[in-house]
């Protein structure tokens, strides 16, 4: 059974990737501060399936431990196949109000921490001559938006390492890619007004909000044999937000 890291597995779109990825056969390991009340359900809900789902505690924004939680994956679990590096926080703010330390903790949690944990798994993959590495940017990374300017730049950092990582690793059998949401129907957007949803469907091409499972179905493409002639690029999936 192939082993797939899952940052930020806990909700939202990293525990829609665990569940179809769990339902395909994959054995996630699913990384988050706590485990959620859906997480447990969707571990019990695995366990009946081909797949499996494990919930492991981190605090990402630990990087100093990086190394040895990588190295604490490896022993108990094997090889690890792919990485989800999904786990990420959206804090909003006008640049010239933000607090510094805001900042800093967007860098720390967007673009160090997916960095420092890639480096310590893709040693392994390197290793094993294969691995997937799918990183999670945003189309706001390209298109920028009111009150998200270092969000956007931590996002568009993301697709600037999947693209180098890629040439780097290449040769040696690794994929990387990054996926770039639009606004996905998950909590996160829940908090919009209806009118500020259908503002934004009104403008996507399909009339729609993507899901969380239609970035799910792009990491189960990427990291099967669909996705082993595709590295470097962004898979944008918006439902035609960007068209």
């Amino acid at each position: 059974m192939r082993k797939v890291v899952v940052t930020g597995g806990s909700r939202g779109i990293g525990l829609a990737i665990a569940r179809r990825l769990a339902a395909a056969g994959y054995g996630v390991i699913a990384v988050a501060r706590r485990e959620s009340e859906e997480l447990t359900a969707a571990i019990a809900e695995a366990s009946q399936g081909p797949g499996t789902i494990s919930f492991k505690a981190y605090d990402l924004g630990d990087i100093d431990g990086l190394a040895g939680f990588a190295k604490s994956l490896r022993q108990e679990f094997g090889k690890i196949y792919g990485l989800v590096n999904n786990a990420g926080i959206g804090t909003e703010g006008v640049l010239a109000t933000m607090h510094n330390s805001q900042i800093e903790t967007l860098l720390r949690i967007n673009v160090t921490s997916p960095i420092v944990l890639t480096k310590y798994i893709v040693r392994h993959m390197m290793a094993d001559g294969a691995g997937r590495v799918i990183n999670m940017s945003s189309i706001i990374g390209s298109t920028g938006y009111n009150g998200l300017s270092v969000y956007g730049a931590t996002k568009a950092a993301a697709i600037g390492f999947t693209r180098s990582l890629a040439r780097e690793v290449g040769r040696l059998g690794i994929t990387v890619n990054a996926i770039a949401p639009g606004f996905i129907d998950t909590e996160l957007t829940a908090g919009l007004a209806g009118e500020g949803r259908q503002k934004i469907a009104g403008r996507s091409a399909l009339r729609r909000l993507a899901e969380a499972d239609d970035v799910a179905r792009m990491v189960e493409f990427l990291l099967g044999d669909g996705g082993r002639n595709i590295t470097g690029t962004v898979q944008t999936i918006d439902a035609g937000n960007t068209a």
